[in-house]
């Protein structure tokens, strides 16, 4: 008999539109970047802390994210979140002075890095291994479209007076509408057996139209690992492996381009008003690609999409140099080489980091290992995102970008040598395949 999946896609849509909020607060600074600079009188490196300090929040929202959740549970911590980002869309499109904008996206990032944490989680938690790829990687669709969203509302608001608040406050809408949606969001089913409430768990698949064979839960699992035995022996090296994906997720270069798009584009001697729509552009290819990925990461797999991904991303980078070095080459040229990366990019990495690391992860320890690992995913993006400037307007666009496709090759060999298949397994099984049951 046809399984019933209406339940699991319409939870999954509530518990993503945390990520569609990620994404707005994430892209929304790109079109204000020259009119705050000018208000706050700001030079290279205090814009570039205004910008990055949204992932200052995210790496501590992450890094407690999942500790919070695996304690007090997904829902709550989501709950959670969408209050900051009500705080925060508030409190930025009213900032008075640069101390005080910079706190309010500091809050909205702590917000951001705690969804991040949690969305991949709470989704391979409720999903059965034939759809789990495809409704973790809907989080990244979530997330790439609100990037998009937030590039078209900038372009609209370009010239209204108070445009630099109004871009940074209009993810005030889609949190109240978060908030009040959570309210009808069960708990994950995996985090209430672990703590005992069996029979709130069996009324949960009940609601998702699941049973326990076909997500394999063990009702019996108790969360009693020890944070410190993640730093041990087998746990300790998928750890390391999760970590190292997160990490080369955003030292690639993908937030660079997402928040400074407008800037790079005028670097290469494209028009203000120009560069703005061509950063439309961006979005467009970023969310048609990133439906790529939903395509097909439970039909080609999760560890090919990456190596097909990164080493496009190579490709498109090492072009993108050489229009930095030859300026007749710029222009188009620029602009297609980074909506080759982006295109690549998020039918790889983007979504399928957030797959694999919620997959390799044991559920006694998921919640904690994810915070670790997107902790050290949103360094990444505070370093590079906070550097960028100074070394694009210091050292040229060819090193900047010639730095990420270094990176980018040494991403491609790490993911071909570590990173293991998980397509249509169970997470039981792969926990058994990875030695992390004993």
């Amino acid at each position: 008999m046809k399984k019933n999946n209406s339940p699991l896609f319409l939870y999954t849509f509530i518990a993503v539109l945390g990520g569609l909020i990620f994404g707005l607060n994430m892209a929304g600074i790109s079109g204000a970047i020259p009119f705050i600079q000018e208000y706050f009188r700001l030079d290279d490196m205090t814009l570039g802390f205004v910008v990055s300090i949204l992932t200052i929040g995210c790496l501590f929202g992450a890094l407690l994210g999942g500790q919070f959740s695996d304690k007090f549970g997904r829902k709550k911590v989501m709950f959670f979140s969408a209050i900051l980002f009500v705080i925060s869309s508030i409190g930025c499109a009213f900032s008075s002075g640069m101390y005080g904008l910079i706190l309010f996206r500091l809050i909205g990032g702590f917000g951001v890095g705690m969804i991040s944490a949690v969305i991949p989680v709470y989704i391979s938690e409720i999903s059965p291994a034939r759809l789990r790829g495809t409704l973790v990687s809907y989080n990244q669709l979530a997330v790439v479209i609100g990037i998009l969203i937030a590039y078209i509302v900038d372009y609209i608001l370009l010239n209204h007076e108070d445009n630099w608040r109004m871009m940074l406050g209009f993810p005030f809408v889609f949190s109240i509408a978060y908030f009040l949606l959570l309210i009808i969001l069960p708990e994950s089913p995996r985090w209430l057996y672990m703590k005992g409430h069996t029979e709130k768990g069996d009324t949960t698949l009940e609601k998702l139209g699941l049973d326990k064979t076909e997500v394999s839960i063990n009702t019996t699992e108790k969360n009693s690992t020890k944070l410190s035995s993640l730093f041990k022996g087998k746990l300790a090296k998928i750890l390391l492996i999760g970590s190292l994906l997160a990490a080369f997720q955003q030292i690639t270069g993908i937030n660079v381009i997402i928040n400074y798009a407008p800037t790079i584009f005028e670097m290469t001697g494209v028009a203000g008003d120009t560069a703005l729509v061509q950063s439309i552009y961006v979005g467009i290819v970023n969310l048609i690609f990133t439906l790529v990925a939903v395509w097909l990461v439970d039909r080609i797999g999760r560890k090919m999409l990456l190596l097909c991904g990164c080493g496009g991303m190579i490709v498109s980078l090492l072009y993108l140099i050489y229009t930095f070095i030859v300026p007749s080459a710029s222009g188009v040229g620029s602009l297609i080489a980074v909506l080759c990366y982006i295109g690549f990019f998020a039918a790889s990495l983007a979504p399928v980091m957030w797959v694999v690391t919620s997959e390799i992860y044991p559920s006694r320890i998921r919640g904690t290992a994810m915070s670790i690992s997107t902790g050290i995913s949103w360094l990444c993006t505070f370093l590079t995102v906070q550097f960028f400037p100074w070394i694009l307007n210091n050292l040229g666009g060819s090193v900047a970008f010639g730095i990420f496709a270094v990176f980018s090759v040494i991403a491609f060999i790490f993911i071909l040598v570590y990173i293991p298949e998980t397509k249509g397994k169970s997470l039981e099984q792969i926990e058994k395949e990875l030695g992390l049951n004993e």
